[in-house]
This record gives C-alpha cells, sequence and structure tokens, in this order.
C-alpha cells in the first residue's frame, strides 16, 4: 500500500518495503489495500445523513444533508483518513502529507473516527433509550468506520518488527504504530517558513477554539476522542515534527505568533463564558509555568505551591481597596503587582531557607505542610482566632476592577467593530504576564543558573562536586518560583473579584490547586515552554467539561492521568532528554564486549599483528606507537 520514506535495507536486506511487514490483523493482501479507501469515503458520507428522528439529543443530527454536533467530528475524521490513505498512494499533490509513516497515521486516525463515532452511538441510544432511536445514518456510519479500522488494522506496519516470533496482538499493535522519522524537508525561502508557522499556528487557535466551545459534554468527550488519536497520527505522519523544525529554525517568530495567536481569540467567540474560561486557564498555565521552573528545571517537588499564588492574591485583595479590606489603602495596579509579587518572594525564601536542605520526600512533605499552614492561616486571620486581617473563611470579596490609565477592566469597549467585555479585558492582560513568564523562564533555563539547576535535578551529589553551591541555588529556583505565582496571584484577585481561603487546597475538584498544577507540569512535560500550557489547558477544560457525568468526574479523570502516564511518561511536550530516559532507542548503554574486543578504535577489524595502544591505533611492525595509519 503506501510509500516508504526509510530504507531498511541495510539491516533486512530485499525486505525494505511496507509491504513486507505484517499488520497487526492477518488479512489477504487485496482487502487492506482496496477496503480502508471505500470504508472511509462511507464513512464521511453517511454524515449528511439522520442519526436520530429526534433534536432530543444536543446537536440536531436529525437533518439529512447538513451535519452538526458529533457528525461533524466523523466528518473530520474520515475525511483525515481519506486524505491520508490518498497520500500513502501517492497521489500528486498530498505526498507532503506522509513524510514520515504512511500507514500508522492511518490507522491512528481510522481508530480515531471509529471510537468517535461509535460514541457517538452509544450516547444517542443511551440518551434517547434504545437502539430503536438510531436513524439508518447512523447504522452505516457505524458499520463503515468499523470496516475502515478492521481493513486499517491489516495494512502493513512502516517498519520492520524486529522479533517476527511475537504473536501477542497488543505488541503487534504497537509496533504496527511506529513510524520512520522524516527525512530532511526541501529548503524553502525564510517567508514561505514563516507562512507555514502562521499557518500551523492558526489551525492550533481554530482547534482549541473549537474545544473550548464545545457547548455541552457528549461533543466535548467526541472532540477528546478525535483529537487524542489524531495527534499522534500526525506525529506518526512526521508532519509535527517538520513544524518543529522550522519553530526552532525561527524561534522567536514562533514564540510571536503563538501570542498572536492566543490575542486572537477573543474576536473570534461570540459568548464571554468561553472567554473568561480562557482568562482563567491563562491564570492557572502561568502559575504552572512558575512551578515548572521549581519542579522541572530544579527538580524540587513542591506540593503547597498554590500557596504563593494565595500569597500574591491575598496581598493585591488588601491593597486593592475594597471595602473588606482591613488596611482600606488602594494601590495603583503597577504598585500592587510589585507589592504581590515582593511578598511572594519574601515568603519563597523564608520557607526554602530552612527546608531546602532537605530532598526528595521530606521537602515534599515540608512545602505540604506550608500549603496547609497557609489556608488555615487567611481563615485564622478573623479577628476571632488571630488579628482581624482576612476576614477569615468569608475572605475578601467586592474587589475592584482594575483601571490602568484610564481604561477600567471592569467596563466592556469597542474595537475594529468588535464588543469584548470585562473577561476579553483580563484575558489580554493575563496574556501580556504570560509573555513575561515566558520571557523568564527562557532566560533562566538558558542562562548559567539554568544550567546549574539542571546539574542539581540530574543529580545532586554530582553537581556539589562539580564546585555548585546546590543549597544557594535551589533557593533561587524556589525564590524565582514564588514570584511568579505571586505575579498571577495579582491579577486573579481582580479577575475573580473574590478570595477565600478554600481556593487555595491542595486538592479540589476545580482547579488551580497544587496537585493539578503539580500534574499539569507532569502531564505537559517537564523543563519544557509548551508542557505546562497545554497540560495546565487540558487540565482546566477537562473537569469544566465532564460536569454531566457528576460523581464519576474525577474516576474518569484520574484513569485518563494512569493511561497517559503508562503510554506517555514523558508528558506531551517533551524534551529530547526525557524522550531518551522514558523510551528505549536500542542504543546499548555500555558496547558489547566482544565489539571492544573486535573493533579498534578507527572501525577496524583488530586481526592484525601490532600491539593496541591507548588511542586504540594498532602499532604495525617497526611501526612507531601512537601514531594513526596515515602518519605511520
Amino acid at each position: 500500500m503506501g510509500r516508504d520514506h526509510h530504507d531498511h535495507s541495510a539491516d533486512h536486506p530485499g525486505d525494505h518495503r511496507p509491504g513486507h511487514h505484517p499488520g497487526v490483523l492477518p488479512l489477504p493482501p487485496a482487502p487492506p489495500a482496496s477496503a480502508p479507501p471505500p470504508g472511509a469515503a462511507l464513512t464521511l458520507a453517511s454524515t449528511f445523513l439522520a442519526w436520530t428522528w429526534t433534536s432530543a439529543f444536543p446537536g440536531n443530527l436529525t437533518v439529512t444533508g447538513y451535519p452538526g454536533g458529533l457528525q461533524v467530528l466523523t466528518l473530520t475524521g474520515s475525511l483525515l483518513t481519506l486524505l491520508f490513505l490518498l497520500s500513502g498512494h501517492g497521489i500528486r499533490g498530498l505526498r507532503w502529507l506522509t513524510p514520515g509513516g504512511t500507514n500508522s497515521p492511518v490507522l491512528l486516525l481510522a481508530l480515531g473516527t471509529l471510537a468517535t463515532t461509535w460514541y457517538a452511538v452509544a450516547a444517542i441510544t443511551t440518551t434517547l433509550g434504545g437502539l430503536v432511536n438510531l436513524e439508518p445514518g447512523a447504522w452505516i456510519a457505524a458499520l463503515a468506520s468499523l470496516l475502515t479500522a478492521a481493513a486499517a488494522l491489516g495494512l502493513p506496519a512502516d517498519t520492520p518488527r524486529p522479533r517476527p516470533t511475537h504473536r501477542n496482538p497488543l505488541q503487534r499493535l504497537r509496533h504496527a504504530m511506529k513510524a520512520p522519522a522524516p527525512g530532511r524537508a526541501k529548503d524553502l525561502p525564510s517567508w514561505a517558513e514563516i507562512l507555514l508557522i502562521a499557518a500551523a499556528f492558526a489551525v492550533l487557535l481554530h482547534v482549541f477554539t473549537y474545544g473550548i466551545a464545545t457547548e455541552y459534554g457528549e461533543l466535548f468527550v467526541g472532540f477528546l476522542l478525535l483529537t487524542g488519536l489524531a495527534v499522534p497520527a500526525l506525529s506518526k505522519a512526521g508532519l509535527i515534527r517538520r513544524v518543529s523544525r522550522l519553530t526552532a529554525r525561527h524561534r522567536n517568530i514562533s514564540i510571536a505568533a503563538a501570542f498572536v495567536a492566543a490575542a486572537a481569540f477573543p474576536f473570534l467567540q461570540s459568548d464571554n463564558q468561553f472567554t473568561s474560561i480562557a482568562a482563567n486557564i491563562l491564570i492557572f498555565a502561568t502559575v504552572a509555568l512558575g512551578l515548572n521552573v521549581v519542579v522541572g528545571l530544579a527538580g524540587l517537588l513542591d506540593l503547597g505551591y498554590v500557596a504563593f499564588l494565595g500569597v500574591g492574591a491575598y496581598t493585591a485583595a488588601l491593597v486593592s481597596g475594597s471595602p473588606f479590606s482591613s488596611i482600606g489603602v488602594q494601590f495603583p495596579f503597577w504598585a500592587a503587582v510589585l507589592t504581590g509579587a515582593f511578598v511572594s518572594l519574601v515568603f519563597g525564601v523564608l520557607i526554602g531557607a530552612p527546608t531546602l536542605r532537605l530532598r526528595g520526600d521530606y521537602l515534599a512533605i515540608v512545602t505540604l505542610g506550608f500549603g496547609e499552614i497557609f489556608r488555615i492561616g487567611m481563615q485564622n486571620l478573623d479577628g476571632i482566632s488571630g488579628p482581624a486581617i482576612t476576614n477569615g473563611s468569608t475572605g475578601i470579596p467586592q474587589i475592584p476592577d482594575l483601571e490602568i490609565l484610564g481604561f477600567n477592566f471592569g467596563e466592556s469597549h469597542s474595537f475594529l467593530g468588535f464588543d469584548f467585555t470585562r473577561s476579553a479585558n483580563y484575558f489580554w492582560l493575563m496574556l501580556f504576564f504570560t509573555v513575561i513568564v515566558v520571557s523568564v523562564f527562557r532566560r533562566s533555563d538558558s542562562s548559567r543558573i539554568g544550567r546549574a539547576w539542571v546539574a542539581i535535578r540530574e543529580d545532586e551529589t554530582a553537581a556539589r562536586a562539580m564546585g555548585i553551591n546546590a543549597f544557594r541555588f535551589k533557593l533561587i529556583a524556589f525564590a524565582l518560583g514564588a514570584t511568579l505565582a505571586g505575579l498571577a496571584g495579582t491579577v486573579q484577585a481582580h479577575a475573580v473579584s473574590s478570595i477565600d481561603p478554600e481556593q487555595y487546597k491542595f486538592v479540589e475538584a476545580v482547579p488551580p490547586n497544587s496537585a493539578f498544577l503539580l500534574a499539569a507540569v507532569i502531564l505537559g512535560g517537564m523543563g519544557t515552554v509548551g508542557g505546562p500550557l497545554i497540560g495546565a489547558a487540558l487540565l482546566f477544560l477537562i473537569p469544566a467539561k465532564l460536569q454531566f457525568i457528576g460523581e464519576y468526574q474525577l474516576l474518569f479523570f484520574g484513569l485518563a492521568l494512569v493511561l497517559l502516564m503508562r503510554f506517555r511518561p514523558e508528558g506531551l511536550v517533551a524534551d529530547r532528554r526525557k524522550q531518551l530516559e522514558f523510551h528505549e532507542t536500542g542504543q546499548l548503554d555500555v558496547p558489547e564486549a566482544a565489539a571492544l574486543a573486535d573493533t579498534d578504535g578507527n572501525g577496524s577489524t583488530g586481526t592484525g599483528t601490532g600491539t593496541g595502544n591507548s588511542n586504540g591505533n594498532d602499532t604495525p611492525p617497526g611501526g612507531t606507537a601512537g601514531l594513526g595509519k596515515a602518519e605511520a
């Protein structure tokens, strides 16, 4: 079926074509090559038919000729499957879709379409009360997607099977999803590469906008199923690696494009609710990026990090001019930001100085205790159990909206014919602070201090032996992380307009809290910039969108985290170090003894009569020890 972009003939002479590598299902040669395209086309056509007879199921799946709701997701999945199939066949104009694997992305997209379609059928049946509520379009979609997935499982693997004797279906499935790395792309003009980067971020913005704007839980689950398998399919096809190479070549332009795409988000929204969710995601993501300094770079396990967010929020609320503030002063915004960041910095130093000499689990327990002490302390500063500062469990409500240079963030404004509400104003303000935090993180990561943090994270004992003052550098990381969290907390106080101690628990169904912040860093990818941002967006959206499953929300959420950690332990966005750490590369850590004995330093076989020297060069008879072959 498809083209092979990776030459395996060096390892397997005469066995370098995908057709020589059996797929998951032992199907005859003809059906795998011919069944997927008609099956994907039939699945696509079924989305233009009615799937149910009543509009009681959300999404209005009763219209013929106009897909809606979950039908749009099935349409998207089947269309992508068909395009990648045609690319694998070598159709002119589509070959650029598969610079890496050809059959593995088809398999993943077919499975994603199958999961989305069958979930839709099951949701209709469960919600409306029986299979009798399904129209012929739903039956055609279910059977066609099943046929496509079965045929895709019979497609030959993109890479040779290292151990052909394995008969375990799960092992065959995992091998069928492997793909060769894409080759070097043809050099393009700089302006063309920049346009490709802009197009990639435009697609990301559209996907994120669609996901956040899903109006009901069933549609969001279908969105997760399809994207959860479509993104790996794009990776196996080599497209993500091609885009990553472009963004690495134009790093500054890529970062600017990412923030321009994010700034355009409110222009695409007609509902204030989704812009408010996006603003909260930015707050959560900024705090997660600050925690990434502590956990991802320095390797310090902090389980009470949300307390620093609370320190910044309470500081800003006390100096905001709220009628419930016990201080009774109102600072300008810039002064409130600096005050909140400075107080968080002081708390970070005070907590870190006596505790950062601990390591591992002991440090985690101490930071967990600090987080709970902060929450309980804010509850007791109510004038009864302690001084009247924070109003206890009531918190500080009615925090006034910000006003900067006459621009009131609590009022609606018009720009370029668009009306923007309070949520959009705070979204842009938080995006500005996200730019600052990302800049600080990047500068820190590439600095001498950042390299010292990585050395301490990998092996603190070895770092100390190399002359690194581990305690001082860990304290700097702890203080910097606390400052960044306090910075985000000052904006959070005004964005939510009311704060109380219950918002800063260790774990809660609604983020931000310490457990979700740590999960965002680990699942997104420790030590990276994009990882915590993506992890925070997912961890905020998933609980918000899965409220329809009620008390089982955290159960399914935890199950998803377990599965992700099992199959992607390095995180969604991982650097090269983490990928090598968590996945086998087939390269031996120590060369085999036979290779050392039979091969010299130049790669030639040591069968001569000379005596080997320390450089791995044999000394020929009458030659000079220590000289290479050319010199001798």
